[in-house]
């Protein structure tokens, strides 16, 4: 990671692991750091490929998780499913991450959150999705035409569409739905894989799998056209 904190293989830009301007979440940070010194603690850099096909938008780092390892989905329940699923369609050399040096590879696919510090209670304020909507705004901006986006729960739904300056109103959050975004983009609804919706079953694997499996089919047709 470099000093921007943007992950090894990803373009330098407006994110900073210096950022404060968020000051809850900031002094939250502080606090976790005094009890954690071990931890990352601190905002969490985007993760995988310099121009994906796919980019994965999350929530916020997880306390034991992107908090603690400095990478996305690492280290905790909510990244069982998602990388055993990434290996699965092919986005990823691995299907488990456990910390930031286990050699995990994620292929034409990047993971990054609508806010990229930890919050309370893992509730982000509105205030805070909005200021740190810039980074995400820049992120997308890098984006070639024709990338697909998988938003992963309402939150992370409404702050693409936000950074894409889009109505939320005319592209209602559900789980399974694909929404047309500007430039040849696509966005994928799924519900978030935390613990609390794979162990209600309000996420099941097999629910997981289809809107990869869909994502996937729309990649591989969109790459067969281009090269048609």
């Amino acid at each position: 990671m470099g000093k921007s904190g943007i992950a090894r293989n990803v373009p330098a830009g407006p994110f900073s692991l210096d950022c404060t301007r968020c000051p809850r979440l900031a002094a939250h940070l502080s606090a976790v750091r005094q009890s954690n010194p071990d931890y990352h603690a601190r905002p969490v850099a985007p993760f995988g490929d310099a121009t994906p096909k796919l980019l994965i938008v999350g929530l916020a780092p997880g306390m034991h998780g992107a908090n603690r390892t400095g990478r996305p989905f690492t280290g905790d329940h909510a990244g069982i499913l998602l990388y055993e699923t990434l290996h699965r369609y092919g986005f990823s050399n691995q299907a488990e991450a456990t910390a930031s040096g286990d050699g995990l590879v994620l292929q034409g696919c990047r993971i990054t959150n609508a806010v990229k510090c930890l919050p309370p209670e893992n509730k982000p304020l509105p205030v805070e999705i909005r200021e740190c909507n810039g980074y995400l705004r820049a992120e997308i901006a890098t984006l070639t035409p024709g990338t697909a986006l998988l938003a992963l729960g309402t939150v992370a739904h409404q702050a693409v569409l936000r950074a894409l300056d889009r109505r939320v109103a005319e592209h209602p959050f559900a789980h399974g739905a694909v929404h047309a975004l500007p430039q040849g983009m696509s966005l994928f609804d799924s519900y978030h894989c935390s613990r609390y919706n794979t162990q209600t079953r309000r996420l099941t694997p097999a629910m997981f799998h289809e809107v990869f499996a869909r994502i996937r089919r729309h990649l591989n047709q969109r790459s067969a056209a281009v090269g048609a």
